[in-house]
């Protein structure tokens, strides 16, 4: 596991060795696009019974870095495809979407990056309230595993019209 630490904050600062324009990986979308990623996503993890997982950060956020080079890396990627539709939420400088994070009741001043999790008709099912990813570059991929295994649906593609799943 320390291995994957070192890669992930290696790659970390290899992105922040670019120039200014290339120092990080854009993984959140400009503020303005939020609201509709979000009703996109709904309606894809409707029609896939999967559940959105809710990604508040900036591309400015160290953390927000490794949080995704954990989401993609070989452990915890095929969890994420399988089972959820992640919208990343950019907050500009905690001055952005914030009317989102409050509707999902996830505290920012806390810290990002900050998770939410919603059915696959978008009710809240979780909400992170204590900042519990906010320190990610000291965190192993496995604490990421664990959530993903925590709250994933108990039953991909089932729904009440699929009786043998």
């Amino acid at each position: 596991m320390r291995t994957i630490k070192f890669f992930a904050l290696a790659a970390l600062l290899v992105l922040s060795a670019g120039t200014a324009s290339s120092a990080v990986q854009a993984i959140y979308p400009d503020p303005s696009h939020a609201k509709s990623d979000l009703a996109a996503a709904l309606k894809a993890a409707a029609a896939t019974h999967r559940r959105v997982l809710l990604d508040f950060g900036g591309n400015w956020c160290g953390d927000c870095q490794v949080l995704d080079l954990y989401m993609h890396d070989s452990k915890n990627q095929p969890l994420v495809e399988a089972n959820f539709v992640v919208v990343h939420i950019n907050i500009g400088r905690f001055d952005a979407n914030l009317d989102i994070a409050e509707k999902y009741a996830v505290p920012l001043k806390k810290g990002v990056p900050a998770l939410a999790v919603l059915s696959d008709h978008g009710a809240l099912l979780y909400s992170q309230k204590d900042g519990e990813f906010e320190s990610m570059r000291t965190m192993e991929s496995s604490a990421l595993t664990q959530f993903l295994v925590q709250w994933k649906p108990s039953h991909p593609g089932c729904s009440a019209v699929v009786v043998n799943c």
